[in-house]
């Protein structure tokens, strides 16, 4: 499968993307919510946003706010390619989590017998909303970026390590605060890869295809229009 017609080079093809990534990221949020819905444990990071949430008395699309924009700063600070869709991400996402929190769509589960196959379900939303968001190539979310900056410093450590460490130390510091973990943080660990490549599989989706476009180069487009009218 080509790519030809995502490159981003008008402000409408960047905001029907923007539109785009809003969508993807706010179903999944719904498939983060089914994964805390089967009660038996939350993936790694939703581990430390449900722990910092548990702590602070805050929201947890507002601790998940506050973790995606710290990483957004280190990302930064390791002059990592950023992207207008890792704003979408860092604000989208959690709050998508509180809103279905708010209607109470889904009781949180008693039974593995529910509750596993709930979380599977949510992991392959997850998975196919992460292949219709990485389509409107504005840039990959902040953990990702943050994954890929620390391995290129660390080239002596296979990728896999890192994200082993990573996903360890947000799963460690979540637990400390009082986050949920259990059967479905091994579950959401272990799968989660798989699921996504499986996926991107069934869709034909090869995501080395796909340049992500740098913010510099999206505020550039956006804002062509206004230089064109400022030099006529």
């Amino acid at each position: 499968m080509r790519y030809d017609l995502i490159h981003n080079r008008t402000p409408r093809a960047i905001l029907l993307h923007m539109l785009l990534a809003a969508v993807s990221l706010f179903v999944n949020g719904f498939g983060i919510y089914l994964t805390i819905q089967a009660n038996i444990g939350a993936a790694p990071w939703d581990v430390l946003n449900l722990g910092l949430s548990h702590t602070l008395g805050i929201l947890y699309g507002t601790a998940s706010i506050a973790v995606a924009v710290t990483i957004l700063v280190i990302d930064i600070c390791l002059k990592e390619p950023i992207g207008l869709a890792m704003f979408i991400d860092a604000l989208v996402v959690g709050k998508s989590v509180d809103f279905f929190n708010w209607l109470h769509l889904v009781p949180p589960c008693s039974s593995y017998l529910t509750a596993v196959p709930l979380m599977i379900l949510g992991l392959f939303i997850v998975a196919y909303t992460q292949y219709s968001y990485m389509l409107a190539s504005l840039g990959c979310g902040p953990r990702d970026t943050l994954l890929v900056g620390l391995s290129r410093r660390a080239k002596r450590i296979p990728i896999g390590a890192v994200s082993v460490a990573l996903l360890s130390l947000a799963t460690l510091i979540g637990w400390l605060l009082g986050g949920p973990v259990g059967v479905g943080t091994l579950i959401c660990a272990f799968l989660s890869g798989p699921i996504l490549q499986l996926a991107f599989y069934t869709v034909r989706f090869d995501a080395t295809k796909i340049a992500h476009q740098p913010l510099h180069a999206s505020l550039a487009v956006l804002l062509s229009p206004l230089r064109k009218r400022a030099g006529s």
